[in-house]
């Protein structure tokens, strides 16, 4: 059975971030949106000359008994990572060893035409001029993991995991992911672009006691959906996925989102992003109390305490990883910029076991089995 979609196709960049509308809906774009399309035209065609081809690189969705919200991103890229040969018709991970750079090096396919196929039923999108696919589809899942396929034009059918919540979910957990999950000291640029461009996840250092944390929160409530939220961009997806899974994090989507210029800045707003996601989650989760870890670091703090002021039905609790000395200097300080939150507790730690012990203390994971 075929369907069109009737979801409006894919608006620019992530959907919900709150980034400004597609330049196509919109009067003169901005210098930087003119050099950024005149740079992904160059990038096409130098990959098309190196005999690259069209590749869908699936990331993890999710949604609920009636829709699901699929990502991907369209890119060219070497066929040997493409699918090709490729046991049973399924595209091959990644390379294990993938440096940063390489990621960042693949050239996006701007407006690409996807077909996802969900349940059987096909639906036509299109990716947003970074080729980052972002659509809600009807669909009529149970809760619990199911796979949705991917294909652009002539490119290898690919399969994406989608987490579907149950209706009656009242708990989740929303995380960031650098200095929170792994120690990246994200705000020192050189360091930053060095973990960025040219380590590989391999490289990347999990925050102690983090993993084991999150491990007793899906063991109290294994129907929780648990999401990374970051200001990470989708080209380094693949290989935040290979550290969650190789340090035993849980699996759950990562809301990441694009970088480079928007069409009327040069540099778009990671903070906004985070604020427009955990927008989108309450209103697409009314019913669901998040529990939101992050750290000091960086705008976390202010952000949570934003969202639990507009939002104090949806927040269970807010976790702040408390970082060292020395990275709060790097980091350019600490962030106190919460605001009060009534009834929203608020507990700090340096590490995965102080949260969890705040967090038993708290009633809202239970005690560890020891």
């Amino acid at each position: 059975m075929r369907s069109r979609s009737q979801t409006p196709r894919t608006p620019s960049r992530t959907a919900g971030a709150g980034h400004p509308p597609s330049y196509a809906t919109s009067g003169r774009r901005h210098l930087a949106a003119r050099i950024d399309d005149a740079w992904l035209r160059f990038q096409n065609k130098l990959a098309i000359r190196r005999g690259h081809v069209v590749t869908v690189i699936p990331h993890t969705g999710y949604g609920s008994t009636s829709w699901v919200r699929v990502l991907a991103r369209v890119v060219r890229s070497d066929p040997r990572y493409a699918g090709n040969g490729s046991v049973d018709g399924k595209r091959k991970p990644l390379t294990e060893g993938l440096r940063g750079w390489r990621n960042f090096t693949s050239a996006p396919v701007a407006h690409a035409a996807v077909r996802i196929t969900v349940d059987g039923v096909e639906y036509d999108v299109e990716a947003d001029r970074g080729g980052v696919v972002d659509a809600r589809i009807p669909a009529g899942f149970a809760p619990g993991w199911h796979t949705v396929t991917l294909q652009a034009g002539a490119s290898a059918v690919v399969e994406a995991p989608v987490q579907v919540v149950p209706d009656d979910a009242d708990f989740g957990l929303v995380s960031d992911i650098d200095d929170t999950v792994m120690v990246t000291a994200l705000p020192r640029p050189f360091l930053a672009a060095w973990n960025t461009f040219v380590l590989n996840e391999h490289a990347r250092t999990p925050t102690p006691g983090m993993a084991v944390l999150y491990e007793r929160i899906t063991r109290n409530a294994p129907e929780a959906p648990v999401l990374y939220l970051s200001t990470g961009a989708w080209n380094v997806a693949p290989a935040i996925s290979r550290f969650l899974s190789r340090n035993l994090y849980p699996a759950g989507p990562k809301l990441l989102t694009d970088w480079g210029p928007t069409t009327d800045r040069w540099f778009r707003s990671g903070k906004e992003h985070k604020q427009g996601s955990l927008e989108r989650l309450a209103e697409e989760f009314p019913g669901i109390k998040w529990l939101l870890v992050g750290d000091d670091g960086q705008h976390d703090v202010a952000i949570y305490s934003e969202f639990a002021q507009r939002h104090p039905d949806n927040v269970k609790a807010i976790a702040i990883r408390q970082l060292s000395a020395g990275e709060a200097v790097l980091a350019g300080g600490r962030s106190s910029d919460a605001q009060p939150t009534p009834g929203v507790p608020w507990i700090y730690a340096p590490d995965g076991a102080g949260m969890a012990a705040r967090l038993e203390q708290l009633g809202i994971i239970g005690p560890s089995l020891r």
